[in-house]
């Protein structure tokens, strides 16, 4: 069924919704207004039935983006990295912008289990996971230009973007959903115009920046969303010395394959899915020396933990 549903979003996408990502509206409230956002009704993880344009969009900033719960792909990692985007932004999200995630599986995607899934991920106030009729659903999708023909391809079916959209202004704006979270609060206050937002640096000032290696700049951009090293638990396990206490072989597949490993039932895959609520550690597409890499960081780390253990001890005494 998903299959079909993400299929069908991506062959009915219209150069209409392409015009909306290229240009801003000209005057407030149009031309990406009531006259071309539907008004569909949709039901929020409370069961309370809301209105596509007049409840969600109507006189708002919005970040919206599609997911499913049961994603095995990227969707476990764009809801962790909007987490993070809104405890960042602290108390505008519900007042200055407010985030919608629309489920493209709506059959499964009942309001018990999004507000299931949302408690996983410790989701704040202002964030609203929705669901409705499939074809409300793909509606929507084509309209705000979340629907692509390059999503029939993907492997998961849709593409982890981010539409950021200011309705009474008419101007909207893709993103990568999984971008750094900091950079995405930045990008979002430009574009907002949020008064008190600081002003970007001058390019004149700019510094040579940070050598970053690659295992380092993988570990944050795919894992320290969920994870530490050394730093307790997240949404996922403290990965401190994690291939000495498991096989190595056996954690090298489990980065590469954990939705095939939990299929498999795993049994230490099982565990480590019970443990953490049900949430799901995302296929991240990454190749063997990817993953070479980012163990070979994640163990460097690792041995780095006790020393700075025991200088915390000394300057505590």
């Amino acid at each position: 069924m998903r299959t079909q549903l993400r299929t069908r979003i991506a062959a009915v996408a219209t150069f209409a919704a392409a015009a909306a990502l290229l240009g801003p509206a000209t005057a407030a409230g149009g031309p990406w207004g009531a006259d071309y956002f539907p008004n569909v009704p949709l039901t929020t993880q409370d069961g309370k039935v809301v209105r596509f344009y007049d409840d969600l969009l109507k006189g708002k900033a919005v970040a919206i983006n599609l997911i499913y719960t049961h994603c095995s792909a990227s969707c476990p990692l764009e809801t962790a990295k909007l987490a993070q985007l809104q405890k960042i932004m602290g108390d505008r999200v519900g007042k200055d912008i407010f985030f919608y995630s629309i489920s493209i599986d709506p059959k499964n995607d009942t309001p018990e289990v999004m507000k299931a899934y949302m408690a996983k991920y410790h989701i704040g106030p202002g964030w609203l996971f929705l669901t409705g009729k499939e074809e409300d659903i793909k509606l929507v999708s084509n309209k705000l230009g979340l629907a692509s023909l390059t999503d029939a391809a993907n492997r998961d079916g849709h593409m982890p973007s981010l539409m950021i959209g200011d309705e009474p202004s008419g101007q909207w704006m893709r993103n990568s959903a999984v971008d750094n979270p900091r950079f995405l609060a930045k990008q979002i206050g430009n574009f907002l115009r949020w008064k008190d937002q600081e002003p970007a640096p001058s390019y004149a000032n700019l510094r040579e920046p940070p050598k970053v290696d690659g295992g380092e700049y993988l570990f944050r951009s795919r894992c320290a969303t969920c994870h530490t090293v050394g730093k307790g638990d997240g949404i996922g396990p403290d990965l401190v010395n994690v291939t000495k206490r498991r096989d190595h072989h056996w954690v090298s597949r489990y980065i590469t394959e954990p939705d095939k490993m939990l299929e498999e039932r795993d049994p230490v895959a099982v565990e480590l899915f019970a443990k953490y609520k049900n949430v799901r550690m995302p296929n991240l597409s990454l190749g063997p020396g990817d993953v070479a890499i980012l163990l070979s960081h994640i163990e460097k780390q690792s041995r780095v933990v006790p020393e700075q253990a025991q200088k915390a001890s000394v300057s505590a005494r």
